[in-house]
């Protein structure tokens, strides 16, 4: 009994004096790694702030800002993991970690596949210079201001005062068409007058109206106006103009002011904006008289 608690206490000993030796002889590189993972991360902390300045001079949602900047971060922090396991010779360990890390990622990346496909996507917009937060735009069917942008949705508010919100991959998939990038707008009146009426006439008038209500119409020539068919009831034609706008709402209001100077303009000059008329004419008598005939119309 007592040689077997000998012989256990020495192979104690062996193994204590093995890790001894190990310890010593790994002690620089793990010296090394330590500080490698503490460089690492007093680099990641300037990198992390270094970035958010950088992304907050081209992107203005703080959220995206902030992830971009961690995201970086992370990388250099494990860079620095990477760099101080190899500096200890533990390859199986960081292989091993590789491999955990692409099964954990593949698994996250397919269970969070239409999040991550719209964080992405709020990333990429973020960047890009011809969408920005208070631009008028049209997409995916709605038409409003844009009021935000970040990692999930891209909300609009419309015309109405109603909020969208829509997934930011709609709006990277879809055409979008944004009314701020430029400062002209063209407004659109279509429009008919009587067959009685002076087409010359009502010509002149109109572009007149249109020179005399906007100060961007510099002279009557600048308005386009063209007749475009024999209506049922009148004559119609089609008459377009540029003001400076960035929004679908001073369009409208451009093209109510439009409609409204050149009623009362038509109104003064006895010009007729009619309306459709169905006109009912029986040519035959009805035989209410005859017996029979009266009989056929009450059956049918």
């Amino acid at each position: 009994m007592k040689e077997q608690l000998a012989e256990a206490f020495n192979n104690l000993i062996d193994k204590l004096k093995g890790w001894f030796n190990t310890i010593i002889e790994y002690l620089p590189n793990f010296v090394l790694a330590i500080l490698v993972l503490i460089t690492a991360y007093f680099i990641a902390k300037y990198v992390n702030k270094a970035t958010k300045k950088i992304v907050d001079k081209k992107v203005q949602d703080e959220s995206v800002s902030g992830m971009i900047s961690r995201i970086t971060a992370v990388i250099v922090v494990l860079a620095g993991l990477f760099l101080a396991l190899g500096i200890m010779n533990l390859n199986q360990a960081l292989t091993s970690l590789l491999a955990g890390a692409g099964v954990a990622g593949l698994a996250i990346g397919l269970a969070l596949q239409g999040t991550l496909s719209n964080t992405i996507s709020g990333i990429i917009l973020s960047f890009r210079k011809k969408i920005q937060i208070g631009n008028w735009v049209e997409t995916n069917g709605f038409s409003g201001e844009v009021m935000d942008i970040n990692m999930k949705d891209f909300t609009l508010k419309e015309a109405d005062n109603n909020i969208v919100v829509i997934p930011n991959k709609k709006i990277l998939e879809n055409p979008l068409k944004n009314y701020s990038l430029t400062t002209k707008m063209r407004v659109f009146i279509e429009c008919g007058v009587g067959y009685e009426s002076d087409l010359e006439k009502v010509e002149s008038l109109t572009k007149e109206v249109i020179a005399k209500t906007f100060d961007q119409v510099e002279k009557p020539e600048d308005v386009e106006f063209y007749y475009t068919e024999f209506g049922n009831s009148s004559i119609n034609y089609l008459c377009r103009f540029w003001i400076d706008a960035e929004s679908m709402l001073e369009k409208l209001r451009a093209k109510t002011k439009a409609i409204i100077e050149i009623k009362k303009a038509y109104d003064k000059e006895g010009i007729n904006i009619p309306f459709p008329i169905r006109t009912l004419k029986f040519d035959n008598e009805l035989a209410f008289n005859n017996p029979v005939e009266f009989e056929k119309i009450s059956k049918n």
